[in-house]
């Protein structure tokens, strides 16, 4: 069997050994239920709803219609579906918060890594940057960002990556400098590894296992702070977004008139997909960390 083959073969058995671990946390399979039911719903809105439910001057229905048969969830200030904008705005919340958590988690992992492999006044100078950001509100730092920059999706997911990412770089940090303690590393440098090979050989498969638990952790982070975002009015005006339904719903004074079908879907749905990517990252680090004792 070549090396390549024995290779995979290992990965196989390792995410079969996962997997078997991961379905006896009910709770941790009962989020993947939730979050592979959203995400087949987002990626199915095209084909499930159409493109003209966005529209503002093709609205089939009246404003701030109460829920029917012809319209589940009722509709907005403008005669829109809210189920069909609900299943819309999954595509945006969902991409923003996965883009906005890899991004984050990146550049925590990147800082951590660095910073616990060569020490010294280095990893100092990048530490006290990292408690810098780690003391200043995130939400604030993101609000900031968000007015300065131009609102676009891409501007939500730079806000979030690069206010977030302290607490990984935290925990990556640790990490590496129990992992560099161990005598393997010693023995890959006195045969000549230099800092690429066991940065990138040695520590950094060590420190996977953590990364993955806090980007499943991370994402719920990221979707809500993409809906205060936009519940803000600095979201991106053009796109559907649960946070952008939330905010419509305020400037169409649903609260006040007592239009609960316009603020009930949203919410619910953004603190469902927190929920379940909760669930997902602490069963994960369940998985991989066997320390932290039964579920």
């Amino acid at each position: 069997m070549s090396t390549a083959s024995l290779s995979w073969a290992r990965r196989r058995a390792s995410a079969g050994r996962f997997w078997r671990s991961y379905r006896t946390h009910r709770a941790g399979l009962f989020g993947l239920g939730v979050l592979g039911l959203i995400a087949v719903v987002a990626l199915a809105a095209p084909l499930l709803v159409d493109g003209d439910v966005r529209s503002v001057t093709r609205a089939p229905g009246g404003p701030l219609e109460s829920p029917s048969a012809e319209f589940p969830l009722g509709t907005d200030q403008f005669g829109r579906s809210l189920l069909g904008l609900l299943a819309w705005g999954a595509r945006i919340s969902l991409t923003v918060g996965l883009l906005a958590a890899a991004l984050s988690v990146a550049i925590g992992t990147l800082v951590g890594i660095v910073a616990g492999h060569y020490g010294g006044w280095f990893s100092t100078v990048l530490m006290r940057v990292t408690d810098w950001f780690l003391v200043m509100p995130a939400l604030v730092l993101a609000i900031v960002l968000a007015t300065v920059l131009s609102r676009s999706v891409w501007t939500v997911v730079l806000a979030i990556g690069v206010t977030s990412w302290p607490t990984t770089a935290r925990l990556v940090r640790a990490q590496t400098i129990a992992v560099e303690s161990r005598p393997y590393i010693e023995r890959a440098q006195a045969l000549g590894g230099g800092h690429g090979h066991v940065m990138s050989r040695h520590v950094m498969p060590n420190v996977m296992p953590l990364v993955l638990a806090q980007t499943t952790l991370g994402i719920s982070t990221a979707i809500l702070t993409e809906a205060t975002l936009a519940f803000l009015g600095l979201g991106d005006p053009s796109v559907v977004s649960w946070g952008g339904m939330l905010q419509d719903a305020r400037e169409a004074g649903a609260v006040s008139s007592g239009h609960w079908w316009y603020l009930a879907p949203p919410g619910l749905a953004i603190a469902l997909v927190a929920l379940a990517f909760t669930l997902c990252g602490r069963a994960v680090e369940r998985v991989l960390n066997p320390k932290l004792g039964v579920r």
